[in-house]
């Protein structure tokens, strides 16, 4: 009878083995999908948390006619191209005539602008972000974000560009104006930077 019931308690011991085994594999399986999205959801907040920060950056500077980081001791009407040249250097794309964009292609997380003159004075910066984490930076901004933070923009236009229609948010700062350049919802293009009686605009 001890020999049988031996053989019983090994057995039970073996089936809760298995049980066990069973168990271990299926919460192997499900933690790294667990860890996988909780890790995706840490990175979606850090994004959105810094992208904000990058919109809130601006909203101060605008009042005084500059854009935040490289730039931030230029402004606009008053640097002249000279200003420019020396705070950030020759562009990688130079203006084709007066009326033409001195480019700064984005580079090492570095951003990308786009600078317009009048006489010789800077007419509009344009703000093209980050390639580096861009969702960080403007590629996380969405059209919601600006308006839940900025409220009501002072208008809103239908634009084109080329085949791409485009939605241009304007706010106005002081002096100056803001203007985001969505390509959709929750595509941001560029911003804008110029003075508000400038009336030779583009898109």
């Amino acid at each position: 009878m001890k020999f049988t019931s031996t053989k019983k308690v090994w057995a039970a011991f073996a089936v809760v083995g298995v049980i066990g085994i069973g168990a271990s594999l299926v919460n192997s399986s499900v933690l790294p999908v667990q860890q996988v999205e909780a890790a995706a959801a840490s990175q979606d907040n850090y994004a959105s948390e810094h992208a904000l920060q990058t919109l809130m950056s601006f909203y101060k500077p605008a009042l005084e006619g500059q854009f935040p980081g490289a730039v931030s001791n230029l402004t606009v009407g008053k640097s002249t191209r000279k200003d420019v040249f020396k705070a950030i250097g020759d562009p990688e794309l130079p203006r084709e005539d007066v009326n033409g964009y001195d480019v700064y292609s984005a580079n090492m997380g570095n951003p990308g602008y786009a600078i317009t003159y009048q006489s010789d004075k800077i007419r509009e910066i344009r703000y093209f972000g980050t390639n580096v984490e861009s969702q960080t930076n403007i590629g996380g901004i969405t059209m919601s974000m600006v308006k839940q933070h900025w409220f009501a923009p002072n208008s809103t236009t239908a634009i084109k560009n080329g085949k791409t229609k485009q939605t241009k948010l304007t706010y106005i700062r002081g002096d100056y104006k803001l203007e985001f350049i969505f390509n959709s919802s929750t595509n941001l293009d560029h911003i804008n930077l110029l003075g508000v009686f400038n009336t030779n605009e583009k898109v």
